[in-house]
């Protein structure tokens, strides 16, 4: 119980400071920090991902960034890629999936190291290239049980010119869209969820993910990314050397 809760601080954060990057260490913490097998840890991660996306949403000064129409385009994309993604982990080896989340890991790690993209200037007709950045999210969310924040920030900062805080104020709506939608594609697995886990960890992450959104604009943003670009290249690493480990078992 211990671990969710202190893995639940740590993702509240990252979500609540910066609308992305935390939810990249649920599964791992699940599956190493819990004990979980990563059929029952995709999902619960993706409600700890829901918990904490809406609990960033929370503040009026966020809520007022939000570009519904773009957030629910985007979102609503999403929903077939994370089905599609769903059923393409259920097909695939523990060790392998893990192998790719430790890849993963390592890209989300070296988008937080670069920092936020600037906005761009938008051209022409942008809601195909949204649609597809929010199916390749929602790939990534049925596979891997990760929000896909790291992705969706700097697509709409590129993609539709939005400054940095509304990209995180959108991110958020799309991660709980993409969140929900996940965990309907993976309902076979609800009845073995760990309710005291489950609690402990989307609550602490919710909670937490409040209390940073306020204070989101007085902390050098900076500093805390590569905090936390730092931890994930160490999780990556540790998830990556036991993958190719449990491989070679098999073999």
């Amino acid at each position: 119980m211990l671990p969710a809760i202190v893995f639940g601080v740590v993702i509240g954060l990252s979500t609540g400071l910066l609308g992305a990057g935390g939810s990249i260490l649920a599964v791992p913490a699940l599956v190493y920090g819990v004990g979980q097998p990563l059929s029952t840890a995709v999902p619960t991660a993706l409600v700890v991902v829901a918990a904490s996306a809406i609990g960033g949403l929370c503040s009026r000064s966020r809520l007022r960034l939000v570009q519904w129409p773009v957030a629910l385009i985007f979102g609503i994309a999403g929903i077939p890629g994370t089905i599609g993604g769903a059923a393409l982990g259920r097909s695939l080896p523990q060790d392998w999936l893990m192998l790719g989340f430790a890849a993963l890991m390592v890209v989300v790690a070296s988008r937080m190291f670069r920092g936020n993209d600037r906005a761009g200037t938008p051209e022409g007709n942008l809601m195909p290239k949204t649609a597809a950045a929010g199916a390749g999210v929602g790939v990534l969310t049925g596979l891997f049980g990760v929000g896909g924040g790291f992705v969706i920030v700097p697509a709409l900062t590129l993609l539709l010119g939005l400054t940095a805080q509304q990209a995180i104020a959108n991110s958020m709506v799309v991660i709980t869209i993409n969140s929900i939608s996940g965990l309907i594609a993976h309902s076979g697995a609800v009845a073995q969820l760990d309710l005291g886990v489950l609690v402990a960890f989307a609550g602490t992450a919710m909670l937490v993910s409040i209390g940073a959104a306020r204070f989101a604009g007085r902390l050098p943003a900076n500093t805390v990314r590569r905090a936390f670009a730092w931890a994930v290249l160490a999780i990556a690493a540790g998830v990556g050397i036991s993958s190719v480990i449990g491989l070679a078992t098999a073999a």
